[in-house]
């Protein structure tokens, strides 16, 4: 009977723990500081860009 990698399960579990913990980071940073869980205002890639005022 093969022994059972606890190595290489242990390695699973702490990078399924770091995948969870980042993902919350991100969806922490995703919402406004006021608690309304709402989105942060800012521009989508899919914007244009604001054009610079060139000085004349």
């Amino acid at each position: 009977m093969a022994k059972t990698n606890f190595q290489y399960e242990k390695r699973q579990r702490e990078l399924e723990k770091k995948k969870k913990a980042e993902e919350k980071a991100r969806r922490k940073l995703e919402t406004k500081p006021d608690g309304t869980g709402e989105a942060n205002d800012t521009p989508d890639d899919d914007a244009p860009a604001p054009e610079a005022e060139t000085p004349a």
